[in-house]
């Protein structure tokens, strides 16, 4: 069939699930955006600027499973890069698109805006394609193999991709492929014998074993594997913990769930369970600093079962070609049912006595949030004090964690809040970020109230960057922000808005806050108070140790 390009691109977003392209407008990218506008089933959001765009797209894909992002060249793409980087380092799927100069000037080395002026057209593809997994200029003569090429593979790698589309190609027709675009064709099947012979070591490693375990990181949400790994570990009675990085993704209040393994940092009886265990059925890993215990980690390599996207490696030989949605099917199918070793039930989380006149503590403040949540909720965490702060919190069932705990880049969650509710509208989205990072991408809260969402935001101003204090220069002014008036904010950015704001510096506020929330569909911004120097327990001994890891023998806090 003869369609545009543009038409043909718009059409391949819509079959692979996206409703939204969310980005900035620029002249190179706005004839993409009048197809947008004519375009049946897909619609422009746009953002303040390119950097919370991605991170809004990073977002909705966590959410929805794939995302798309608009910007201009050169200017548009590169202010978007810290966010597609952060993308990549997450595991998450983006199509990112970039209105590119005309094909005639690109190939005739025009100097043009938003370059620099040297006639070189490869340098902001070059840029991107640094944190990519696939990064193109399209033509008329390869734009339908390119485009289904870039899906496939984001979906398939669970990364960014990056399409430049020259502004004076998108209206040109080409001959398109009339069947539609199958997300499901972008895992291979797995090859019979490989299938079996994995599934039959796994079986026989792990019906040998008296001490099996189940470790999750972030891939064991991104690749799928969570739902069918939840009815594995449930079949044969495994108890499983997980990194602070893969946080939520199985049921935390669970009777089989252990914790958090953190290395030497984990809760007690998570490191011997994890390092001591006789078959050790991971997801791929990732150990940094932040959620190994400082390189402390020591998992059981003999006894490691890994399951990767497209592979599964057991005690260090690879099973290539295999597709582990499959393989998990399998092993369901045909492992045994058993009790396993009689876990604790979870246990029930002490009643809330509010100490009405108390000031706000980090201590009493994040265990009562833990009393908040309900199942199915949204919770996204700020890196630093709110994602520490949370992570001790065992979370209702079905609650989807957002944060950034690999790449960290602050300010990363408000705009992440922006894409995830316009991908799941239907689910009650909580925000917990501090002033410092509030203050980075602050003005998205204004596309936030255009779009008519209603999330509960909590702002916790200790007036500057608290993990900061507590790396180096607890009293330093670096580490201070100047201190807005936060709860003035929705009604400067939208000043008919129906969001409310709130305040609390005791815990008795507090509940009188928390009380007109959960009655209320509004959305709601609430500012707490707490002292600059006051941090959850985990963070106090997170700050030093990155201290003297950043700085080593001779740094600033030895002198």
């Amino acid at each position: 069939m003869r369609i545009t390009i543009g038409e043909f691109l718009l059409t391949r977003l819509a079959q692979a699930g996206i409703t939204e392209v969310i980005g900035v407008p620029g002249d190179f990218n706005l004839n993409l955006l009048e197809q947008i506008d004519e375009f049946d089933g897909i619609r422009f959001v746009g953002t303040c600027n390119e950097l919370n765009a991605a991170y809004a797209v990073d977002g909705y894909a966590r959410s929805r499973g794939l995302g798309a992002l608009m910007t201009t060249y050169g200017v548009g793409e590169l202010s978007a890069l810290n966010g597609i980087a952060g993308a990549a380092a997450e595991h998450v799927p983006m199509i990112s698109i970039a209105g590119a100069p005309p094909l005639y000037a690109t190939e005739g080395r025009y100097d043009l805006h938003h370059t620099m002026a040297d006639g070189d057209f490869t340098n902001m593809l070059a840029s991107v394609g640094q944190f990519t997994a696939a990064a193109v200029r399209i033509t008329p003569a390869n734009a339908a193999e390119e485009i289904d090429r870039a899906l496939h593979t984001a979906l398939r790698e669970k990364r960014p991709v990056h399409i430049q589309v020259p502004s004076d190609i998108s209206h040109l027709t080409i001959e398109a492929p009339e069947a539609p675009f199958d997300p499901a064709a972008s895992i291979a099947s797995s090859d019979p014998e490989r299938l079996e012979s994995a599934v039959s070591r796994v079986l026989e490693l792990f019906e040998a074993a008296e001490r099996p375990a189940l470790l999750v990181d972030l891939d064991a949400d991104r690749h799928g594997f969570a739902a069918k790994l939840q009815a594995f570990a449930e079949k044969t009675g495994t108890r499983y913990a997980q990194l602070n990085s893969g946080k939520a993704i199985l049921d935390e209040r669970h009777p089989l769930f252990l914790g958090t393994y953190n290395g030497a940092a984990s809760a007690p009886g998570v490191r011997e369970a994890i390092e001591e265990a006789d078959f050790l059925l991971t997801t791929t890993p990732r150990l940094i600093e932040g959620n190994s215990g400082g390189f402390s980690a020591k998992l059981p390599r003999e006894a490691t079962v890994d399951f990767g996207d497209q592979h599964v490696g057991i005690h260090g030989v690879d099973y290539i070609g295999i597709d582990v949605l499959e393989l998990l099917d399998v092993l369901l199918e045909r492992a045994p049912e058993r009790a396993g070793a009689a876990p604790e039930p979870a246990a029930e989380p002490e009643p809330w006595r509010a100490d009405r006149d108390a000031p706000l503590t980090q201590a009493r403040l994040w265990p009562r949030f833990g009393r908040f949540f309900r199942e199915e909720d949204v919770v996204i965490a700020e890196a630093g004090t709110s994602n520490i702060g949370l992570g001790t919190q065992t979370l209702p069932a079905g609650v989807k964690y957002i944060n950034s705990a690999i790449w960290g880049s602050i300010g990363y969650t408000l705009p992440a809040l922006l894409g995830s509710q316009l991908a799941a509208r239907e689910r009650r989205h909580i925000l917990f970020i501090g002033d410092g990072s509030f203050q980075l991408t602050a003005q998205e809260l204004s596309t936030i109230l255009r779009e008519d969402l209603a999330p509960i935001i909590v702002l916790v101003n200790n007036r500057g960057y608290t993990i900061e204090r507590w790396i180096l220069g607890m009293r330093s002014e670096y580490n201070d922000v100047a201190d807005w008036d936060y709860g003035a904010l929705p009604k400067v950015f939208r000043p008919d808005t129906s969001m409310v704001s709130y305040s609390a510096r005791t815990e008795g506020e507090l509940e009188e806050a928390l009380a007109a929330i959960e009655s209320s569909s509004e959305g709601a911004f609430l500012e707490l108070h707490l002292d600059p120097e006051d941090a959850p327990a985990g963070l106090q001994g997170f700050g030093p140790m990155t201290a003297d890891f950043d700085y080593g023998p001779r740094g600033p806090r030895n002198a």
